[in-house]
């Protein structure tokens, strides 16, 4: 019961909150584009707020998160990353799938911010969309984060990584910092209930460029899904 409760509560907050926001940010983003950025990193630490406050649930970063020209590359459980990367950098540019684009106010505001949006079907035309894209953000200064599963996975599962990650990987030729997250356990993928508890980014070791694909596939396989059982690796 208190579990649904804290869920309920979340919902009402979090949702009618984030109503606010996309509304500020597409008022204020008309006049002076540059607000969008601010808004959505206040969005971001709202939805923190009403997570720790109101489910319970604390977030820890173990190990040194290295800020520099990296691509970083996150293990995707729940919706909780999604919004909660925007409060773990400074300005993040994430790719994210098309659909996301096409929902009323907030797709627009998701462009406004930077986003890039992933055509899975698309092909050498998609990477070389996210290749441009991901090559401005870098010249910004703005850290470029993907979820190289595609989609969200349940916590405990392995799946490949998509083909786009060993793409942009040869073509921007940057080191990788791998980051693995089990916000599934407190927040499963497609659930209204969430639970309290500890949601944890595990920064892996940095894998340099230039290695062979299948090599550095493996190690940010490996890296992204530490908090997982040792069963679900790929070995």
């Amino acid at each position: 019961m208190i579990t649904l409760l804290r869920s309920v509560a979340f919902s009402l907050a979090f949702y009618t909150g984030s109503l606010f926001f996309v509304l500020a940010a597409l008022l204020w983003g008309k006049v002076v584009p540059s607000a969008v950025l601010p808004i959505a990193a206040g969005w971001s630490r709202y939805h923190r707020r009403c997570a720790r406050w109101l489910l319970g649930q604390k977030v820890q970063i173990v190990g040194d998160l290295p800020i520099g020209p990296y691509l970083y590359i996150a293990k995707h459980e729940s919706m909780f990353e999604t919004i909660d990367i925007i409060t773990l950098f400074n300005r993040p540019v994430i790719a994210a799938k098309r659909e996301l684009f096409d929902l009323p106010l907030w797709g627009a505001v998701a462009r406004n911010y930077g986003l890039i949006p992933i055509e899975r079907a698309a092909g050498a035309s998609a990477m070389r969309t996210l290749r441009s894209a991901a090559q401005a953000a870098l010249a910004q200064g703005r850290p470029l984060c993907i979820f190289p599963e595609g989609t969200r996975v349940p916590h405990g599962e392995a799946p490949p990584l998509r083909a786009g990650f060993a793409g942009l990987y040869s073509l921007l030729g940057l080191p990788v910092v791998p980051i693995a997250i089990d916000s599934g356990r407190v927040s499963p993928r497609g659930k209204f209930l969430k639970r309290s508890g500890i949601i944890t980014y595990k920064v892996g070791e940095i894998v340099p460029a230039g290695l062979d694909r299948r090599e550095a596939e493996r190690r940010v396989h490996a890296a992204i899904n530490a908090l997982n059982p040792p069963s679900a690796l790929i070995q």
